[in-house]
């Protein structure tokens, strides 16, 4: 076993310890296809739960999104990213000319699964902000790749502002049914639709 996938194991381990790391699969059964998982945003943790919560051969082929400046200022926050997560990195600081979708695209044509967050930012509100149009994008641009939405709760409370400790919390991740962009859409129905997906998946007690 590579040090890599010794880490994997660690972390999931420990994801699993603090936040139970559930996964809830009501509109589709995990499995091993190309897809675009996208769900809301909320700690820096949420990319760590939805891969917690997948079935373990699933992981190495689906990545997550990494801004590139601070996923790579040391050796170790590089290391882990590339190596244990195999993350797709993206520059928040670009050219005019630079397509900021291109890495995703690049992954998307290789074969691999994403997971995004499409409001572009945390928030700490009940209810995702409004989605920006890389999901629309990319949707039209790989028709028959699967977006399942989902909703991440309670991971906002593993780690309060100001704390450095996680609490252990009980948090879930629930995968909803697959959508597709439909022809002819309008990019502002789309991606109204797409987040009411993801809202449609919140706990009733949340």
């Amino acid at each position: 076993m590579s040090p890599a996938d010794a880490m994997g194991l660690l972390l999931a381990f420990i994801a699993r310890l603090v936040t139970g790391a559930q996964g809830h699969w009501k509109g589709c059964p995990p499995k091993a296809e190309q897809r675009i998982y996208f769900a809301n945003h909320q700690s820096h943790l949420d990319w760590v739960l939805i891969w917690a919560a997948l079935p373990h051969e699933l992981r190495a082929s689906t990545r997550p999104i990494a801004a590139r400046d601070y996923w790579t200022a040391s050796p170790f926050r590089q290391w882990l990213t590339s190596e244990v997560f195999h993350a797709v990195y993206v520059d928040r600081q670009r050219t005019q000319d630079q397509d900021p979708l291109e890495p995703l695209v690049e992954a998307l044509r290789h074969g691999d699964s994403l997971v995004i967050f499409p409001e572009g930012t945390r928030s700490s509100r009940g209810e995702p902000m409004p989605f920006k149009s890389g999901l629309y994008h990319l949707a039209a641009q790989f028709p028959d790749v699967p977006l399942v939405p989902a909703w991440i709760d309670n991971v906002q409370r593993v780690m309060p502002k100001g704390e450095v400790v996680p609490v252990p919390i009980l948090c879930t991740v629930t995968f909803g049914a697959p959508l597709r962009l439909e022809p002819g859409e309008d990019r502002h129905a789309f991606l109204d639709r797409a987040r009411q997906a993801v809202v449609a998946l919140r706990p009733l007690a949340a």
